[in-house]
């Protein structure tokens, strides 16, 4: 088990699939968070769902809240996370990425540092923010960000110390934007040796 917290991003608007896919059924779970939150919950100490509300899911979790002034933005889930947890350093996985797992995770750990203030996965289709470890360091730039509404994480990891890692396996970071990659995903993960 990594000694580390993990926030799954489940706050989204979800625009492209036409409908929140934080609740599309998966793997088993009557929701995608449900069957991520499970499995994040043997693979890290402490797990988390940042969330713009918590009554739409049907399971218990410890949530944290994004402020309910700010619209859906992933600069407020990492305010509200660095403020409601005591960890220098937290794994965060958006909660459409369902196939990333302790292989990647093994990796980006591996490759943390106390020089850098993030460390963050990078595919051939380029970087995935929202699959990294973030490091407190970085708390009073996202608040600055929030606070003027700059929401653009790549342009904050390109200006401080960002260790990028790279992965040849594009499948593991397949996301779940649109109705036919999550039937894709669906077929995906019932195929044996998967």
């Amino acid at each position: 088990m990594f000694p580390l917290s993990c926030v799954l991003f489940a706050g989204g608007k979800s625009s492209r699939m036409g409908q929140d896919k934080s609740l599309l059924p998966f793997g088993g779970f009557s929701s995608l968070a449900e069957f991520q939150y499970d499995r994040l919950s043997k693979l890290f100490e402490h797990v988390a769902i940042s969330t713009k509300t918590a009554d739409k899911f049907d399971f218990s979790a410890p949530f944290i809240l994004d402020p309910s002034e700010v619209d859906y933005a992933p600069t407020a889930g990492f305010v509200s996370m660095f403020r409601a947890l005591e960890n220098d350093r937290i794994m965060v996985l958006s909660v459409d990425t369902p196939f990333i797992g302790e292989r990647e995770f093994t990796r980006l750990i591996e490759a943390d540092s106390d020089d850098v203030d993030a460390v963050i996965a990078q595919t051939t289709e380029g970087t995935h923010p929202l699959c990294g470890i973030y490091h407190r360091s970085l708390l009073g730039e996202f608040e600055r960000m929030l606070r003027e509404g700059d929401h653009r994480l790549g342009k904050l990891l390109s200006s401080r110390q960002t260790r990028y890692v790279d992965f040849s396996d594009e499948e593991a970071f397949a996301n779940l934007n649109h109705p036919h990659e999550y039937q894709e995903a669906l077929s995906r993960f019932c195929e044996p040796n998967k």
